[in-house]
C-alpha cells in the first residue's frame, strides 16, 4: 500500500507541477502498466514511441549497438558500441559504474547521508536490519542519478566479488530533484537492492540500486531473479560472483539511482561533485595513501 508522507516544502512552480504529476497518480499501477506497454514486441510501435520520446527528450542513440528496436524495453535497457565507454585502468582509481548526475556525495558522518538541501537520511535506514553499516562509518557515498535518456547499463567499479543481494520491496517515488527536496527519506522508502560487494583486497563496499516510478525492475547477473514490484521484499540472496572492473553487473528497465558506498580509505577523484556529470568507467573514487587517511 503507497502511503503519503509529509511533504516538507510548498507546492510551487515548475518543479511543484513536475513533482505533482510524476508522484499524485496511482505509482506503482501506473509502473506496472509501463513495463507491460514497453515490452511489446512491435518495430512499429517501438519507432513511434522512440520518436515522441526524442520530441521531448535529448534521447541520443549514436553509441547504441543496435540501430533498431523492436520494443521500447529493448531502447532503454540498451547495450553500448565496443570501446564507447573507456574503463580506466588504474587500480587505485574506483570507477562510476554508470552514466548519471551526481545528487550528492561526500563523507558519511555520523551515519548520515545528504539526500537535499535540509534533507538527511540514515545509511542503516538505507541498507536496512541484514546488512551492518558499521564497516562505512566516516567512510565516502556518492549518489548517482541515471535520467531517461541515459544508459541503464551498470557496471563493477572495481575488481572483486559479489557476496550477498539484499532485495527491499517498496514505493516508488520519482527520484528526481523536486522529489528529493519534498519527500523526507525518499531512498529508504523506494524498492532498492542492496549488492553487498568486496574489492579484490578484501574491502568491502555496497551499491544500492533504488527504483522509481516507471523504473521497477532491477535485473542482476549474478542473480537469476527479476527483481521487481511483484516480488515481495526483503529478499536474501546470496552470491559469489567474481567481476573485473567494468564488467556488466545489471541494469534499470529505464533509469533511476545508484548510491555507491565505501569505507575510509577513499576520496572523490577529482571534478566529482555536487552536478557533476560523468560516464561509467570514468573515475568516481580514488584510494587514500595510508599515512592521508590515518591523518584525515
Amino acid at each position: 500500500m503507497q502511503t503519503t508522507p509529509r511533504i516538507s516544502h510548498a507546492l510551487t512552480g515548475a518543479g511543484a507541477f513536475n513533482f505533482v504529476v510524476t508522484n499524485f497518480i496511482p505509482r506503482v499501477l501506473f509502473t506496472r502498466l509501463m513495463g507491460t506497454f514497453s515490452k511489446i514486441e512491435s518495430p512499429i510501435l517501438a519507432r513511434l514511441s522512440i520518436a515522441l520520446w526524442r520530441r521531448f527528450s535529448p534521447l541520443d542513440l549514436s553509441d547504441a549497438k543496435a540501430s533498431r528496436f523492436t520494443s521500447l524495453h529493448a531502447c532503454f535497457t540498451r547495450e553500448l558500441k565496443p570501446g564507447a565507454r573507456p574503463i580506466e585502468s588504474d587500480p587505485s582509481v574506483i570507477t562510476s559504474p554508470c552514466d548519471a548526475h551526481v545528487v550528492a556525495c561526500g563523507q558519511i558522518s555520523d551515519g548520515l547521508l545528504i539526500q537535499a538541501k535540509q534533507h538527511v537520511y540514515t545509511l542503516s535506514d538505507l541498507l536496512g536490519p541484514t546488512v551492518q553499516s558499521d564497516p562505512y562509518q566516516g567512510g565516502t557515498y556518492v549518489t548517482l542519478r541515471l535520467t531517461a535518456t541515459m544508459y541503464h547499463r551498470f557496471h563493477a567499479p572495481t575488481d572483486g566479488e559479489l557476496e550477498h543481494v539484499t532485495y527491499m520491496a517498496g514505493d516508488v517515488w520519482n527520484v528526481n530533484p523536486p522529489a528529493l527536496v519534498r519527500v523526507p527519506r525518499l531512498y529508504c522508502q523506494n524498492e532498492r537492492a542492496v549488492l553487498q560487494m568486496k574489492r579484490s583486497d578484501g574491502t568491502p563496499f555496497v551499491l544500492v540500486p533504488v527504483a522509481a516510478v516507471l523504473v521497477a525492475s532491477i535485473r542482476l547477473h549474478a542473480a537469476n531473479v527479476l527483481l521487481h514490484l511483484r516480488y515481495p521484499g526483503p529478499n536474501e540472496i546470496p552470491c559469489r560472483s567474481p567481476f573485473s572492473k567494468g564488467d556488466e553487473l545489471g541494469w534499470f528497465e529505464h533509469g533511476s539511482t545508484i548510491i555507491a558506498i565505501f569505507p575510509a580509505g577513499v576520496a572523490l577523484a577529482d571534478g566529482i561533485k555536487l552536478g557533476a556529470a560523468v560516464r561509467m568507467g570514468q573515475p568516481l573514487l580514488q584510494d587514500v595513501p595510508a599515512r592521508e587517511s590515518s591523518r584525515a
